[in-house]
């Protein structure tokens, strides 16, 4: 389904995030006259397009949308999907890493050995510019975010909360449980792309 979404922009509702990653590459790399963003979500992909004819644009993001849930029936990667991977090196000495053990009833070396044991790819970004919420957390390491957030968390921050892994591109408020630090930018207004992430990057942690 396409609703309108203010003046300006249509919300694509694609019903899952593999089908937001493909028709997201499919913007990008061939942007409809008009379009200025394109936001993916997790079952979403905000269209903005303040110059552009909402009719034919509607039209166009409805012969996408299909193909891109078709195509990806097949289990083909997305188009324009990076096949290279974001290494993150990490020291693991964060405020909560003991409790996260504690939390996972295992030693807080398990918790940094699931932590890099797997690929995670970011499924979206929000929050504040840079910060991508990572998903494909080991499901032992899914714990609850703070109840009561801490008001600064530095940048470079690694951290996790629900089924989520992230990397607090500035210093912000924040309720996600610190692991470590990261000494590797995340987000910089003077670099081309600003960020090392997008929909669908794989990253990798490791222990620094």
């Amino acid at each position: 389904m396409i609703r309108r979404a203010g003046e300006h922009a249509l919300l694509v509702e694609t019903g899952a995030l593999d089908v937001s990653h493909r028709l997201d590459a499919a913007l990008r790399a061939d942007r409809p006259e008009g379009v200025v963003e394109v936001v993916p979500g997790p079952e979403t992909v905000l269209v903005v397009a303040p110059g552009a004819d909402q009719g034919r644009l509607r039209a166009r993001l409805g012969e996408l949308l299909a193909g891109c849930a078709e195509s990806g029936k097949g289990g083909e990667p997305a188009p324009g999907a990076r096949a290279d991977v974001v290494t993150i090196p990490v020291i693991y000495d964060g405020e909560d890493l003991q409790a996260v053990a504690r939390m996972a009833g295992i030693s807080a070396d398990e918790v940094i050995a699931r932590h890099t044991g797997r690929e995670l790819v970011v499924g979206w970004l929000g929050f504040s510019p840079g910060f991508a919420y990572l998903i494909g957390l080991d499901p032992v390491l899914h714990t609850p975010r703070l109840e009561t957030p801490r008001t600064s968390v530095p940048a470079g921050s690694v951290a996790i909360a629900g089924p989520y892994s992230a990397v607090y591109p500035t210093a912000s408020p924040g309720g996600w449980r610190l692991l470590g630090r990261t000494g590797s930018r995340v987000w910089d207004v003077t670099a081309d792309p600003p960020t090392p992430f997008s929909p669908g990057t794989r990253v990798r942690f490791e222990a620094a």
